[in-house]
């Protein structure tokens, strides 16, 4: 009987010891999916993949990508972050990496691609689909003949010569940025480079041809045994990738601009200056948490903010302070777009720059657009005309006569910057100081009466 359950224990424990074996040598490979427009979303999706990887102590990581492209500083982001990476980094195109997606590409270990499938045409367009300027172009060509660099030479001797051959050719990424750039059998001088999967393999821009995950995982990879982990973003990713589209940024500023000026059309803390601040918080927030937006940079346009409200409430007229406080707040906007560290600009390329601005003109300038369009609907109908006086005047009469009051005595009902309210004889009235600002309950005296208001002085006692 001892016999037979030492046996069954030994079994057991065989069996158990073959199965942590087998666990162990099982290959982890991380995949990132990249199947949307390449922007701060999906940049947040790699970089969160790659730290989740090494945590996880993966072997590998696979991105399953089809892309048309999209913004060149997230690309840039991405493929220096793939370039970088401590555990190797392929890419398996199921269809289509173009633009960006190219450049992202580029930067992986391996390159695999499906039948069918295309890499290349990474010019700079704008958002009509327009090439942007050389100076754009200029850029691209060297980020992206940088990254193929990256992955070095090889050496080859041949008759007793040294040959050094890019295991990518710079001079083949160049072309699928600039029509200009011309390789014999390759490309023609005026076309832009876009690569099938078979002509990426023949020039070394693809390591293989699969129509599948798990085909490039066992055929190329080499792992007969893995476990495939996946990136899953979080609603927070979600959000934050949603708020740092240019475009969502865009809004915002004009929410925040909106509410800025008709809070001050209509002082007191209302909807406009809650719409404003909520805009504040949702355009500033996912750019803190991402290290893009420090709390200088926030702090620049809060002064901004305050040296307007200054101008409208303290000091009336437009000078110094207001125009202080446009500069900071554009500033302020500006700058918590571009990836600086602290005052050191010397790593934000001109063509962030140029996007950072970009967005901000865009939405300063649609705020103000969108706020003359208000101004001249406001009061007649939909939704804002509860908030203005909108009562028909064709059978108004003129208001009375006030020019017995002239040198009557009173008090300031309201505070006087330079109008509001006085008290004249227990009656108010619509008063203007001539001296610009009386506080409330200063004695004053009525001096002239025009436009059915009474112009006061303060009595000096």
């Amino acid at each position: 009987m001892s016999r037979l359950l030492f046996f069954v224990v030994f079994g057991v424990l065989f069996l158990l010891n073959a199965h942590q074996s087998l666990a162990l040598d099982k290959a982890i490979v991380y995949k990132i999916d990249i199947k949307n427009e390449i922007d701060n979303r999906t940049r947040i999706y790699l970089s969160k993949g790659l730290s989740e990887a090494q945590l996880l102590g993966a072997d590998a990581i696979l991105i399953h990508m089809n892309t048309y492209g999209g913004l060149v500083d997230a690309a840039d982001s991405m493929r220096t972050a793939i370039l970088y990476s401590p555990i190797p980094v392929s890419v398996f195109i199921d269809n289509n990496a173009a633009s960006a997606g190219a450049l992202i590409s580029i930067a992986a270990k391996n390159i695999y691609m499906r039948k069918g499938a295309n890499i290349g045409a990474a010019t700079v367009v704008n958002q009509t689909g327009e090439a942007m300027p050389d100076k754009y172009q200029s850029y691209m060509r060297s980020m992206i003949r940088s990254t193929a660099e990256a992955h070095g030479k090889d050496t080859i001797v041949q008759g007793g010569d040294t040959i050094y051959k890019w295991k990518r050719d710079p001079k083949i990424a160049e072309a699928m940025v600039d029509e200009r750039t011309k390789i014999p059998h390759v490309v023609d001088s005026g076309k832009i480079l876009t690569f099938t999967a078979d002509e990426a393999v023949q020039w070394g821009y693809c390591e293989g041809i699969a129509e599948s995950v798990d085909e490039v995982i066992t055929k190329y990879m080499g792992y007969d045994t893995y476990e495939i982990r996946s990136y899953e973003p979080s609603w927070v990713d979600n959000l934050k990738g949603l708020l740092m589209n240019p475009l969502a940024q865009s809004l915002l500023i004009i929410i925040i601009i909106g509410g800025i000026y008709f809070e001050m059309q209509t002082p007191g803390i209302g909807f406009p200056s809650a719409a404003s601040v909520i805009a504040a918080v949702f355009y500033f927030a996912p750019l803190y948490i991402e290290g893009l937006a420090a709390n200088w940079e926030i702090l620049i346009f809060i002064v901004g903010i305050l040296l307007m409200l200054v101008e409208v409430f303290v000091i009336p007229g437009f000078g110094v302070a207001g125009i202080s406080g446009i500069v900071l707040i554009i500033g302020g906007l500006t700058m918590a777009l571009l990836n600086n560290t602290n005052f050191n600009f010397d790593n934000v390329s001109s063509m962030e720059a140029g996007r950072a601005s970009l967005t901000v003109l865009m939405g300063l300038g649609f705020g103000f657009a969108l706020m003359i369009w208000l101004s001249n609907r406001i009061g007649h109908k939909g939704i804002f005309r509860k908030v203005a006086l909108v009562t028909d005047l064709e059978e108004a009469v003129s208001g009375p006569v006030l020019t017995s009051l002239v040198g009557k005595e009173g008090t300031a009902a309201t505070v006087l910057r330079p109008s509001g309210k006085v008290l004249i004889e227990g009656e108010l009235y619509d008063g203007v100081s001539i001296q610009n600002y009386i506080e409330k309950g200063t004695p004053v005296k009525v001096v002239r009466f025009e436009n059915a208001q009474v112009y006061v002085q303060a009595i000096r006692l």
